[in-house]
């Protein structure tokens, strides 16, 4: 396998893991700042731990990439929070397909970035993406619980495609689990006041599944996905993205019994056929 390849599984399985991880925000009954403190604060602990066990450099190249990377984090805790809110106010497949169109935002902010041609075959993809997700919602009403979802999940889909993009700019530079780390490290610091004004309460339950969500479904999705960006293009992994919808909707059916619509279907099969065609255009 060559190393393309390798990185393009490194980013299936991550995308598979983000998923599944999408049945927490139903499983724990927690605001969704909770939610991300608790899953950004295992998740940070988990991956200093593995650092120091692989001998990972903890220590940046430049002063300045700690404030990039401190910028990076306070991204995250915004798109992990507002796509909480997103499966909360609405459903998860609601939050789900519309977090997918992020590869639109994507294709045409990278040119930008990355000083990239964009294609036309591109951007055909990701309006196709944004028709699916846009399938989501019955009716462009403030107080439908589907539309505050959408909206929530633009907003989401917005801060991961400049996450996105950013990872990509770094991870030439530092490992995917460095970047993790710091992104995930600076997460908790950030939402640590908002934690304390709230003052939830914790179950044994509770504490078992953000333990779970820090560690499998955040430490080591997140550092695979980041490393599968060295060789692949942002806008490639996002059409991958795609497919946590697909995923994420097909085990909440049978964990949570919560059956998509025939609208949320046919907005997830859309969304699996620009995924295939993407990830075969990538080879």
């Amino acid at each position: 396998m060559n190393i393309k390849n390798k990185n393009l599984m490194e980013i299936h399985l991550a995308v598979f893991l983000f998923g599944l991880s999408e049945l927490f925000g139903k499983l724990l009954s927690l605001p969704p700042v909770i939610i991300v403190f608790g899953r950004a604060f295992f998740s940070s602990i988990f991956l200093l731990i593995t650092m120091f066990y692989l001998k990972k450099e903890i220590k940046l190249k430049q002063p300045k990439h700690y404030l990039y990377l401190s910028l990076m984090g306070v991204i995250l805790a915004i798109h992990w929070s507002t796509f909480f809110q997103s499966i909360q106010v609405s459903t998860v497949a609601t939050g789900l397909i519309t977090f997918s169109t992020f590869p639109v935002f994507v294709t045409f902010l990278e040119p930008y970035f990355f000083k990239e041609k964009i294609e036309m075959s591109n951007c055909v993809i990701a309006i196709i993406t944004l028709f699916g997700a846009a399938l989501v919602v019955p009716s462009l009403k403030l107080g439908n619980s589907s539309t505050q979802g959408f909206l929530w999940g633009m907003v989401s889909s917005f801060t991961y495609a400049i996450l996105s993009m950013l990872n990509r700019k770094y991870v030439k530079e530092y490992s995917g689990i460095s970047i993790a780390f710091y992104e995930q490290l600076t997460s908790t610091i950030v939402l640590t006041p908002l934690f304390f004004l709230q003052k939830p309460i914790f179950s044994l339950r509770d504490i078992l599944l953000l333990v779970l969500l820090g560690v499998v479904f955040t430490g080591i999705a997140h550092s695979l996905f980041i490393n599968g960006l060295k060789n692949i293009k942002t806008q490639t992994a996002g059409i991958i993205s795609s497919l946590e919808p697909v995923y994420g909707i097909i085990f909440t059916a049978f964990v949570l019994s919560e059956i998509p619509t025939l609208r949320e279907i046919l907005g997830g099969f859309i969304i699996l056929s620009t995924v295939f065609y993407s990830t075969i255009k990538a080879n």
